[in-house]
């Protein structure tokens, strides 16, 4: 059983970037020379998310998609356990969003002209003039009405626990008056932790929160403000039922 599951993450792991590079590609034909829609291309990344959790054996259920509004930007803030957040995220979160993701990935050859031509967000996470332009620049698209969905721990941690959540991503909703929305994803850890390269068959769970207004809080406020999300999403990855 266990040489089975090493195979297979072993396939896997060389599927990725295969598959990475064959979706990037066919988004960039069909944004660039077929003057596709960038809402009708989002089929190309939800298909590359689907393929990589179905060759892995994940499975991937979601709870709590009638909080939202169809009709309104969301900021979705979500812990980050492992790279199959993405994944999971992408393949099967039924909404019309958009990631905001470090500058460094616009920069992969293909990959990176696929994110930025598909409507991801591009941030600097420096300190300086240039990130405060990005966080502006970032606010401006979501308050014009993309959602977006980001990872207030920075980074994916490396004991699967929930960790502080910085408050960069709070004064962006806070900047473009939108609401977040806390997302509790559990699961993908034990699929695969950050330092190990071959992924595990496995159950991820992703449930959706009740929206927090954002219109009447004041940038002073972005600390208490993420500790409440993050306590939020606590609460959701516990299973604890909405209130």
């Amino acid at each position: 059983m266990k040489l089975l599951i090493f195979i297979r993450g072993f396939l896997v792991l060389l599927l990725i970037p295969l598959v990475t590079f064959s979706t990037s590609l066919l988004a960039i034909v069909f944004l660039v020379i077929f003057r596709g829609s960038e809402q009708k291309a989002q089929i190309l990344p939800r298909t590359w998310a689907k393929i990589i959790l179905a060759a892995s054996g994940v499975k991937v259920k979601v709870e709590g998609l009638e909080n939202l509004d169809k009709g309104r930007p969301y900021i979705f803030a979500a812990n980050h356990q492992s790279q199959f957040d993405i994944f999971a995220m992408q393949g099967y979160f039924d909404f019309d969003f958009r990631w905001l993701a470090k500058k460094e990935l616009f920069q992969i050859p293909f990959f990176g002209r696929a994110m930025q031509l598909s409507g991801s967000i591009s941030i600097d996470r420096s300190h300086g003039r240039e990130a405060l332009k990005s966080l502006k620049e970032a606010a401006e698209r979501i308050a014009a009405g993309t959602s977006v969905i980001l990872f207030p721990e920075g980074t994916r941690c490396l004991d699967g626990k929930l960790h502080d959540f910085k408050s960069g991503g709070m004064v962006l909703a806070i900047k473009s008056g939108v609401p977040l929305v806390p997302v509790g994803i559990s699961g993908t850890y034990e699929i695969l932790p950050k330092g190990k390269l071959l992924a595990k068959p496995g159950h991820v769970i992703i449930r959706v929160g009740n929206p927090v207004e954002t219109k009447e809080i004041s940038a002073n406020k972005k600390h208490e403000l993420a500790a409440m999300i993050q306590g939020e999403v606590a609460r959701l990855i516990s299973g604890e039922a909405q209130v």
